[in-house]
């Protein structure tokens, strides 16, 4: 199917047809429009890894990812860690916000009242002219060529969230916009979406486009994936609680974000004098007006069965 195509109203499928936006696309778009712990997806060191228990099972040698969303943190959210991350001794955030608006009753080192009058909301707080704490945007999905398999939790970064619109490469919240700018409007977990590295980008940075929608039978699948208590747990825990991680009590209250920094853990709060810069789109942008254009479907991955790697645990 061209370019052209994939969204054209003759190619709708029947479910599709009548849309109304999903909490999915309200979540994803920019906030507006307990039980055993989720196997998750890291892109730490710019390797798509899956893992269980904070354990790695499989890694993937292709640059991209082909998955089907399936559940999302209804807002970004916001998470500071006072210390140096340490490999022996990992422990949970000192400070998080589900809403990105003030701090979780439960978080046990507050750093203010509310995330606008924060000290570690003030760039060069962190990394360069970063600041200490950071963005991040949770999802739960499953592989495009097993969507019946387990639902993986996945912790983006902010430049993955809020990176810029370049051709056909968006962040995530660019790339649900252009699917609500569709007619109609298409929701995420209809369609496989590629997840691809920024290959430009000094840290682990995805980019999102659409491969094809989903057929009847899948779609019946992912709706009964969304509504499973997986599905839910994926967009509430952390990536420190899915490890097991001892320590700090760590954020499991209402949907929203927590774990560490670019590549998946946490990060020194002070400004290193080695650390780089951090990306020119790692904060959110003020919103344009969405594109009309149509994206260009991504070649199926050639993933082999991965979900044969994982134990079961």
């Amino acid at each position: 199917m061209s370019n052209v195509t994939l969204f054209n109203a003759d190619n709708v499928p029947a479910f599709a047809r009548n849309n109304e936006l999903s909490s999915i696309a309200k979540s994803l778009a920019g906030g507006n429009g307990a039980g055993s712990a989720p196997k998750r997806i890291s892109i730490k060191g710019g390797v798509f890894r899956l893992l269980a228990s904070g354990k790695e099972i499989a890694s993937i040698d292709e640059r991209f990812l082909d998955v089907i969303i399936v559940n999302a943190a209804p807002k970004v959210s916001r998470i500071f860690y006072a210390s140096s991350y340490d490999a022996e001794n990992i422990t949970g955030p000192d400070c998080w916000s589900n809403d990105g608006e003030r701090p979780d009753p439960a978080a046990e080192n507050k750093q203010a009242d509310a995330c606008a009058n924060c000290s570690k909301n003030i760039a060069g707080s962190g990394q360069g002219n970063s600041r200490a704490c950071r963005y991040q945007q949770r999802i739960a999905v499953v592989l495009a060529n097993n969507p019946s398999g387990d639902v993986l939790q996945l912790t983006l970064p902010a430049a993955s969230v809020f990176g810029k619109e370049d051709g056909d490469k968006r962040g995530l919240q660019a790339y649900a916009r252009y699917l609500l700018a569709q007619n109609p409007p298409v929701n995420p977990e209809q369609i496989v979406t590629q997840m691809r590295f920024d290959t430009k980008a000094e840290s682990p940075k995805l980019h999102f486009k659409p491969v094809r929608w989903l057929t009847d039978a899948e779609y019946a699948i992912v709706l009964e994936q969304a509504a499973s208590p997986d599905a839910q747990r994926a967009v509430v825990m952390t990536v420190a609680q899915s490890d097991g991680v001892k320590g700090k009590t760590a954020p499991l209250a209402l949907p929203g974000k927590n774990p560490a920094e670019d590549e998946d853990e946490p990060v020194k709060a002070k400004a290193p004098k080695t650390k780089p810069v951090a990306e020119a789109d790692d904060e959110p942008e003020v919103r344009k007006a969405a594109s009309k254009e149509t994206a260009v479907p991504a070649k199926k991955s050639k993933l082999a069965d991965i979900v044969s790697d994982w134990d079961d645990e």
